[in-house]
């Protein structure tokens, strides 16, 4: 019963404190707040708009923030999205939970200045080790689905990370940083506008020892931008980035109970590893005829995947080495009309990936809990994949009264995935850790086809500067990926899955886009269907089946208010409800009516920052996260307690050109846990950072 009045008190006091920010911010609030510098997002249409004439509940994170921050995780910025559960798990390594469990689940798109840093089919959860999130302009993240211009992914958030532009005038800037186990960054830019061009580069070396044996991570990437006006109207964008990231991957690997609680510097799965390289370039060209635009930005990307993963040590060993190269181009043409402020937005997005996968067994030698080496054994896969996407898209705006802004939009996907295999097709056996033989299965070479419509509709009404209504529907999906497809495994079948569907009503209220106070409530109720899941036959055989439905419904508030010039106070929380609809998995494993696993009903963030008037350039900073329980298993037999995490950032800048700053993660050193299972009869966890201090300095030429 303690524990269940202390979650109740937990939300009650997140959704008191954003009542009480929106009673107290009416005298020091004026109608000038509302009107100065109004906040903008570019995700949904490619094009800036006003957030409040946005029907979606959407979280912009500027480049501001992120300079204050200096994340060296994206878990540090993610706090600021209401309802956004992001859990490390090795390095900058994440699981993402926002609007759906925590996990690796293909239910988010990640852009970079809106186009995909993947190809879809090819998505990897951990998609923000690959941009260059520290040095970025900004992040956009959208809650919920995206527009029609966004298509398969897009169900539970889309993130967009924007390139940061080019510099008025000359600007270096290096900043270095040190830290705890190991903890080294260091950051460079130069920047500098010569008339009409303008060019910016960055570049980010990051290392780390890491907490935990055997986990070492490494990162160097770099962007390079050029913006370029070539008169009459038409303007250019060129965007350059890699990264390559080596690391080990026990981080976010589980130990038993007696272990995280009393030795989580331990790691069973010190052997696994993962390398990744990755690269995209983009040239966008924009032609402004007054009432109109058209946009052209052709893409190139490349991805490549090198790993011996850890969560497959115990049932499918296996180095894997997968990638895919893409060449692409979205066009976009854009018409405003008088009558009413319409806007018509109609376009098509193409994407021509190939891809590859090249994987063999291993057999592990493993010495109670862990696994000490291994040797190669054959080789399991060897196939490529020619991807295929057309979609053709619409979306149209317009007000027909002042304060009301109606959007519509329709999306056709049609998708392909021509496979080929390069070994016999069919059933092959192999042996598994523990001497066991298991049959898996190669399919033939085959051409899988999609083609999926999605409509939205979306409305905002303003019903004075405090308060603006929204509401939306938007039909989504999400083709299954290659793995899914293609690396059969036990299952039979898998080349018949179908897309994963979803159908989202949202509906909310949005404060003002700028000014003293802020704040945004948004609650939503969504259904998904053909969800994929490992099903066994009566005879045991098993299979993948789009035979799961779930449902996922909540509540999510954020606010933020400026109480003095010295003081700002920012909160969020969320309370959201996750069940199996349909979960069948066998005869005698049914979990139709469970709450999904890691879906944690309440999540929660509070911060507090000082800028003492009598120290000029010193701001102090205090935040709470709170990730509330969940159930542990499929069966809820087991529940994690959640957590509570305290924070501090501090920096001071000491002259216009030099700023020191330090933070210091968990400073009340808790146990706490970025993944808990129970499985094979016991808990499991993988334990979060413990107290970690960070410190460096910033310095501008």
């Amino acid at each position: 019963m303690p524990a269940l009045i202390s979650r109740r008190a937990m939300l009650c006091a997140g959704t008191a404190l954003c009542s009480i920010l929106a009673m107290a911010s009416g005298p020091a609030y004026s109608a000038d707040d509302a009107t100065d510098m109004p906040e903008m997002t570019i995700t949904g249409t490619r094009e800036g708009r006003l957030k409040s004439e946005t029907p979606a509940a959407v979280t912009v994170i500027g480049k501001d923030v992120i300079d204050d921050v200096k994340p060296g995780h994206p878990m540090e910025l993610m706090t600021k999205v209401p309802g956004a559960a992001i859990m490390i798990t090795n390095g900058e390594g994440h699981t993402t939970g926002i609007r759906q469990p925590i996990g690796t689940g293909q239910v988010y798109l990640y852009l970079e200045d809106g186009i995909p840093t993947r190809a879809p089919g090819f998505f990897n959860h951990n998609a923000l080790f690959e941009v260059n999130l520290p040095q970025s302009g900004g992040i956009e993240i959208t809650r919920g689905p995206g527009s029609a211009l966004q298509g398969s992914d897009a169900i539970g958030a889309v993130f967009n990370t924007l390139s940061n532009p080019p510099s008025a005038g000359p600007e270096v800037k290096i900043t270095a940083e040190g830290g705890s186990y190991g903890w080294a960054r260091v950051l460079a830019t130069a920047s500098n506008t010569y008339g009409d061009t303008g060019i910016r580069g960055d570049v980010n070396g990051t290392h780390t020892d890491g907490w935990r044996r055997h986990t070492l991570y490494d990162r160097q990437s770099a962007t390079f931008r050029v913006d370029q006006v070539l008169g009459d109207g038409v303007n250019v964008r060129s965007v350059l980035t890699g990264s390559n990231v080596d690391m080990e991957t026990g981080a976010g690997a589980r130990l038993i109970k007696s272990d995280y609680l009393n030795n989580p510097t331990e790691n069973y799965h010190s052997i696994a590893w993962r390398r990744v390289k990755s690269m995209r370039g983009s040239v966008s060209f924009d032609k402004d005829f007054g009432s109109s635009l058209l946009s052209v930005t052709p893409f190139v990307r490349s991805n490549i995947m090198d790993m011996n993963p850890s969560y497959s040590l115990s049932s499918d060993p296996s180095i894997q080495l997968s990638g895919h190269s893409s060449l692409g181009m979205q066009v976009k043409y854009r018409q405003d009309f008088e009558p009413w402020r319409t806007r018509l937005i109609f376009g098509s997005d193409f994407d021509y990936t190939k891809g590859f996968r090249d994987e063999e067994r291993i057999n592990v030698t493993k010495v109670g809990s862990y696994f000490k080496s291994y040797t190669h054994g054959p080789k399991i896969y060897n196939y490529d994949i020619d991807y295929v996407q057309i979609s053709p898209y619409v979306h149209a705006e317009t007000s027909p009264l002042e304060h009301l802004r109606l959007e519509a939009g329709l999306r056709l996907d049609t998708v392909s995935f021509d496979y080929h295999n390069h070994m016999n097709s069919g059933a092959f056996s192999t042996t598994i850790t523990g001497g066991a033989t298991k049959t898996f299965y190669r399919p033939n070479d085959t051409t899988r086809y999609f083609s999926h419509l999605s409509p939205s509709f979306g409305a905002t009404y303003s019903i004075d500067p405090m308060a603006n209504l929204f509401g939306r529907y938007k039909h989504s999906f999400r083709t299954p990926g290659e793995g899914d497809l293609f690396r059969s495994g036990l299952n039979q079948d898998s080349v018949h899955l179908k897309p994963v569907t979803v159908n989202t009503y949202e509906i909310g209220v949005k404060g003002p886009d700028k000014g003293k106070f802020t704040y945004e409530i948004a609650a939503f109720t969504m259904l998904k269907q053909n969800d994929i899941l490992s099903s066994k036959a009566a005879d045991g055989t098993p299979s993948q089946t789009s035979n799961g439905k779930t449902s996922h419904k909540g509540i999510e508030l954020g606010a933020a208010w400026q109480v003095l010039p010295e003081w700002k106070i920012e909160g969020n929380t969320s309370y959201a409800v996750h069940k199996y609809r349909r979960w069948v998995l066998s005869t005698t494993e049914a979990y139709s009516g469970m709450e999904i696993p890691s879906a944690p009903r309440v999540v929660s963030n509070a911060q507090l920052t000082w800028t003492p008037n009598f120290a000029e350039g010193l701001r102090l900073s205090g935040e709470w996260t709170h990730l509330g329980a969940y159930k542990m298993d499929d069966a809820n037999t087991n529940t994690y307690r959640g957590h509570h995490l305290f924070n501090l950032h501090a920096a001071y800048t000491v002259t216009e050109n030099f700023e020191v700053f330090g933070r210091m993660m968990n400073i009340m050193d808790e146990r706490w846990a970025t993944q808990a299972q129970f499985v094979s009869s016991r808990e499991e966890f993988s334990p979060g950072l413990p107290r970690t201090l960070y410190g460096g300095a910033t310095v501008r030429f």
